[in-house]
C-alpha cells in the first residue's frame, strides 16, 4: 500500500468508507498510480489543410506521438494496430489518413468496424462534427431506416457499421455495393482486442472474407486497427486480419493519477446461503452503496457491473439510497445495457454526454462506448474476465487529465477473491494476449459456406482461410451437400444464402425475444444460448427497472413471453453435466497424475432454478423440464490414480479420505473454473466443468475444465499450457478466503447443478497439493537424471 496523499480521489474514498467498522473493514490495498507526462508531435506535412483545419478547430493544438506514428504507418500502406490506452487519442490515428485519402481521392472509400453499434454511432457523430468537404459519413447497422440504407450504398463514403451488418448486409450483397468495393481504401477495426474467442475467430474469418471480396473489385484496403494495451498487439492483429501488421504500442498521452482501491464486501454473519454456507455482502449491492455516495459527493461515476440484471439492480439500489438521503439526486442516476432500444439508447448517451446524469450502471457496453468525459470515479463490480478490460473500464476515470479514484469491488467468486487479496495479480501483472482460432472447424465451415454464397471459393482462396484446415472442412460441407465441387472451386447449392443462420456471436442460436403478454410489447433481446438460464419460465426478468417475471419460453419461436411483477426474490438456473472422451491431443504424465488436453462431447440441461433474497438468503430450488443440449468442444483435464489420492503414494501427503473424495474434488474443479480467467481471456460462464471419483473413460479420479462453445476457443488450451501456475493460484484463493467450509467466495459455483454438494474445502486443498507436488516431484526427479547422465557424459570425457 502506498503512502496517503491528499487528493481528490482520496477524499471520494474516504466519504465511500466513512462510518464502516475498522474490524472487516472491505478495502484490502489501495495504491497511486502516478501521472503520465505528454508527448508531443508536429502535423505530418501530408495532411490537407482541409484535414488540418477540421481536426484543429476541434481543438486538437498538436498530436501525440504515437498517434502520428500510426497514422504515417497507415497512410505510407501499412497495415497497422495502435496499442494504447483508454483516452489516448485513438481515433485521431485512424480519422487523419482516412481523411486525407478521401480528400485526394474523391473516388476514394472507407469502412468503421465496432463491436458496439454506441461506439459507431459516437465516431460518427465525432467526423460529422469535423465537417470535412465531400466526406459524406454514414452509419449502416440494424437501426438504419431502410430508406436510408440506398443512399449509403449509393453514395456515402466513409461508412461506419458493425461485424454483424458486414456479415448479414453488405457481403452477401456485394454486386450492390460495387462503387464502395472498388474504391475501398482503408478499413478501420476498432477495439479490436474485443475479439477474442468464438466471436474473434468468427471476425478473423469475416475480414478474410471482406479482403477477398475487395480484391474482386480490384481494392486492397490497408487495415487500421485500434486495440486497449495488450499483450503481442502486432501478432494478435496479424491474426485477426490474416495479413502482417505493425504494431504502435508505446502510449504518449498523458494520464491523470488514480488511486485504485480493492475492496472486498464483508461476510454478513446473520445470513446463510445454499448449504448453510456464508453470505457475502453482494458485489452489486455494495457497488450501488459505493455509486450513491460518490453521486453525493457531485462526483461523476461509472459503475461497471457483469451482467445486464446486475447493472439494473446497482440502478435500483442507488436511486433508492439516495430517495432517503438527497431526493433531489434519485434522478441522477440511471442504467445503461445492452438490449435497451435504439432510442433509449441514445436518450441515455445523450443524458450522459449532457451531465444530466452523475451515477450510471452499466454492462461493458459503455466500455467500448461513447466517448464520455471529465469522469470522476470508476466502480467496478466484479472483475470482467480480463486485464485488458480492467484496464479499459478504469481508464473511463480521469479521462481529462485530473486525478480520479477506481474501486474493484470483489463479487463472491474465487477469482475476485483470489485479486482483492493479491494486489499484484490485478495491477502489476503484463496484460494478456486475446485468444482466437479461425481454424476450429466448427466456425470455419458456416464462414467458408457464406463465402462460397458470396463468390465461388477455388483453390487459391485456401491460403487466407488456413490451408489444409480449410480444405478438411470443405470436403465435409460437399460431402453433406452443403456445396458444389466443381473443377474451378466450390459452389454454394442452395437459393437461399446461409447468412442469416450463422451467428458470428458465436451461440449459434438466434437472439429470443422477451415480449410482454398481454401487450404484445418487444421489451427487449437475450442471446440464444443462455436463454435456458436467463429466461426460463420463473425467471426474474428486469428491464428499464421494470420487473418481469417469465411464463412461457418457445426455443424454436424464439420468443419468451412475461409479465409485469415485482417479487422481492431474484432467480439463478442450475444445470447437470456428464462428459464424454473423444480423444486425447496432448498428455503428461507425472507419477499419478495425468494432465490432458482433448476433444470431449458435454451433455448440459438446465433442471431447475434457485430463489434469493437480496440478502443472499436462498428460498427455494424449482425444478425445471428444459431440453438437454450437446456440446462438442476442447477440454484439459487431469486424473490421480487411487494409490496417490488415497495417501499411499510418496511424499508427506496424506491423502483424502476415500468418502470425501466427491467433495474434494467437486469443489476443486469449481475453484478452478473461477481462477482459469486469470490465464486464459475468459469468463467463468465460458467455460465449464465436471468432477467424478471414477470417470467411465479414465477409470481413475477426474477433474474436466471445458470450453463452453462448439469447437472450443482456446481457453482448455490456454489451461493447458498454463497448468501449474493455474491451480498454484486456484490453491492460493481457496486458501485466502476466510470462511471455515466453503462458501461463493472460494469453492461454491453460482451455475451448480448438484446444488454446491457435495463440497469440501480442505479436500479441494488436499486434491490440489497432490498433484502440485506429484509434478514438481516428477520435474525435481527430471531434473535429477539430467543431472546424472551430465555426469556420466563428464566422466566418459
Amino acid at each position: 500500500m502506498t503512502e496517503t496523499t491528499d487528493t481528490r480521489a482520496r477524499r471520494l474514498l474516504d466519504r465511500a468508507t466513512a462510518g464502516l467498522p475498522q474490524e472487516g473493514h472491505p478495502v484490502t490495498h489501495v495504491t497511486d498510480l502516478p501521472a503520465r507526462e505528454a508527448r508531443i508531435a508536429d502535423w505530418p506535412d501530408w495532411v490537407p489543410d482541409t484535414v488540418l483545419d477540421a481536426v484543429t478547430a476541434t481543438g486538437v493544438d498538436r498530436p501525440w506521438q504515437h498517434q502520428v506514428d500510426a497514422a504515417t504507418a497507415a497512410w505510407s500502406g501499412r497495415n497497422v494496430v495502435i496499442a494504447t490506452g483508454t483516452s489516448s487519442g485513438k481515433s485521431l490515428a485512424y480519422q487523419l489518413p482516412v481523411l486525407s485519402r478521401l480528400v485526394a481521392n474523391p473516388r476514394a472509400t472507407a469502412l468503421y468496424l465496432s463491436p458496439t453499434k454506441a461506439l459507431a454511432a459516437d465516431q460518427l457523430r465525432s467526423v460529422s462534427d469535423m465537417g470535412v468537404p465531400s466526406v459524406r459519413p454514414a452509419r449502416y447497422d440494424g437501426d438504419t431506416p431502410q430508406s436510408e440504407r440506398t443512399w449509403v450504398r449509393d453514395h456515402a463514403r466513409w461508412v461506419f457499421t458493425n461485424p454483424d451488418m458486414l456479415h448479414r448486409g453488405v457481403l452477401p450483397a456485394h454486386p450492390r455495393w460495387a462503387r464502395f468495393f472498388r474504391g475501398l481504401t482503408y478499413v478501420v477495426v476498432d477495439e479490436c482486442h474485443g475479439y477474442r474467442g468464438v466471436f474473434g475467430s468468427h471476425v478473423a474469418l469475416l475480414l478474410r472474407r471482406l479482403r477477398r471480396i475487395a480484391r474482386q473489385y480490384g481494392a486492397d484496403p490497408v487495415f487500421v486497427l485500434a486495440s486497449a494495451t495488450t499483450a503481442e498487439p502486432a501478432e494478435f492483429a496479424s491474426r485477426l486480419v490474416g495479413a502482417e501488421c505493425t504494431a504502435v504500442a508505446d502510449d504518449a498521452s498523458p494520464s491523470g493519477a488514480r488511486t485504485v482501491a480493492l475492496w472486498e464486501p464483508p461476510l454478513l454473519g446473520d445470513l446463510a446461503g445454499e448449504n448453510d454456507a456464508p453470505v457475502r455482502r453482494s458485489a452489486g449491492a455494495e457497488a450501488a452503496r459505493i455509486l450513491a455516495e460518490l453521486v453525493i459527493e457531485g462526483a461523476r461515476t461509472l459503475a461497471f457491473v457483469r451482467s445486464r440484471r446486475g447493472a439494473e439492480l446497482t440502478a435500483l439500489g442507488a436511486k433508492r439510497i439516495l430517495a432517503e438521503v438527497a431526493p433531489e439526486l434519485a434522478d441522477k442516476v440511471a442504467a445503461y445495457r445492452a438490449g435497451y432500444l435504439p432510442e433509449e439508447r441514445r436518450a441515455l448517451e445523450s443524458a450522459l454526454l449532457d451531465g444530466e446524469l452523475l451515477g450510471v450502471a452499466t454492462t461493458n457496453a459503455l466500455e467500448l462506448g461513447v466517448d464520455i468525459s471529465g469522469l470522476d470515479a470508476v466502480v467496478i463490480a466484479g472483475y470482467p474476465g480480463t486485464l485488458a478490460s480492467f484496464w479499459q473500464q478504469s481508464g473511463r476515470a480521469g479521462r481529462a487529465g485530473d486525478d480520479a479514484l477506481v474501486v474493484f469491488v470483489a463479487r463472491d467468486d474465487p477469482l475476485d477473491t483470489y485479486l482483492a487479496h493479491h494486489p499484484r495479480a490485478l495491477l502489476e501483472r503484463p496484460v494478456e494476449a486475446a485468444v482466437l482460432d479461425p481454424t476450429n472447424p466448427y466456425v470455419l465451415a458456416p464462414q467458408l459456406a457464406c463465402a462460397a454464397a458470396e463468390s465461388a471459393l477455388t483453390t487459391k482462396d485456401l491460403t487466407d482461410f488456413g490451408g489444409s484446415a480449410a480444405r478438411a472442412v470443405l470436403d465435409d460441407l460437399v460431402a453433406d451437400a452443403v456445396l458444389r465441387r466443381r473443377p474451378s472451386g466450390w459452389y454454394w447449392t442452395s437459393r437461399e444464402r446461409p447468412h442469416s443462420d450463422v451467428d458470428i456471436r458465436g451461440s449459434g442460436v438466434e437472439q429470443v425475444a422477451v415480449v410482454e403478454a398481454d401487450t404484445s410489447r418487444l421489451l427487449g433481446t437475450v442471446d440464444g444460448a443462455s436463454a435456458c438460464g436467463t429466461v426460463h419460465p420463473g425467471a426474474v426478468y428486469l428491464h428499464r427497472g421494470e420487473s418481469y417475471v417469465v411464463d412461457d419460453l418457445d426455443l424454436e419461436q424464439g420468443i419468451a413471453f412475461v409479465h409485469a411483477e415485482d417479487p422481492e426474490w431474484s432467480t439463478s438456473a442450475r444445470d447437470v453435466v456428464d462428459i464424454e472422451i473423444l480423444d486425447t491431443v496432448e498428455s503428461r504424465s507425472y507419477g499419478g497424475v495425468t494432465v490432458n488436453l482433448g476433444h470431449v462431447a458435454v451433455t448440459s440441461q438446465v433442471v431447475g432454478y434457485l430463489r434469493r433474497l437480496p440478502s443472499g438468503e436462498v428460498l427455494d430450488h424449482v425444478p425445471l423440464d428444459l431440453p438437454e443440449q450437446v456440446l462438442h468442444t476442447r477440454a484439459v483435464w487431469y486424473t490421480i490414480a487411487e494409490p496417490l489420492l488415497c495417501g499411499e503414494g510418496p511424499g508427506t501427503h496424506t491423502g483424502v479420505e476415500p468418502a470425501r473424495v466427491p467433495g474434494a474434488l467437486h469443489a476443486a474443479e469449481h475453484a478452478a473454473i473461477g481462477l482459469l480467467p486469470l490465464f486464459a481471456t475468459c469468463d467463468r460462464w465460458d467455460i465449464g466443468g465436471v468432477s467424478t471419483a471414477v470417470h467411465a473413460n479414465t477409470g481413475e479420479a477426474t477433474v474436466f475444465v471445458h470450453d463452453g462453445h462448439p469447437g472450443g476457443a482456446g481457453f482448455a488450451d490456454r489451461g493447458y499450457a498454463a497448468f501449474v501456475p493455474w491451480l498454484t493460484a486456484t490453491r492460493e484463493a481457496v486458501i485466502s478466503c476466510e470462511c471455515p467450509a466453503g462458501c461463493p467466495s472460494c469453492v461454491q459455483s453460482p451455475k451448480c447443478g448438484n446444488g454446491n454438494e457435495p463440497l469440501d474445502k480442505a479436500g479441494a486443498v488436499a486434491v490440489l497439493d497432490l498433484v502440485l507436488a506429484a509434478i514438481e516431484g516428477a520435474a525435481t526427479t527430471h531434473d535429477h537424471v539430467d543431472d546424472q547422465a551430465a555426469e556420466r557424459s563428464t566422466d566418459v570425457t
